[in-house]
């Protein structure tokens, strides 16, 4: 096998003999060759899975974490927020009683 790149006159003077048929055969031995270097090539094994895991599930006694403590809101602050929205969509031509508004005197 060869392994080397040819010149333009090479495949030229290739194609003009036996009627290309030795243009073929480099071509084939070419081919022959990137194939052998690319099998070569030793394949990595995947690492083994922790015993008793499922595909695509979290280990067994774990969860996703949750949103962080800084994150947590109370209730009431939301009731509020809900509150202020249907009262701002529903209502808008009265004030509002979610307790975070101001007074309407004061705005």
């Amino acid at each position: 096998m060869t392994d080397y790149e040819p010149d333009i006159d090479d495949i030229a003077a290739m194609r003009r003999e036996n009627g290309g048929s030795d243009l073929k055969a480099f071509m084939r031995d070419q081919i022959r060759a990137g194939q052998a270097r690319r099998d070569s090539k030793p394949t990595t094994a995947a690492p083994p899975s922790p015993p008793g895991h499922r595909p695509g599930a979290w280990p067994t006694g774990t969860s996703p974490p949750g949103p962080p403590p800084e994150r947590q809101i109370p209730d009431g602050c939301w009731d509020a927020a809900v509150r202020h929205y249907r009262n701002t969509e529903h209502h808008p031509d009265q004030p509002c009683d979610c307790g975070n508004c101001p007074p309407k005197e004061n705005r």
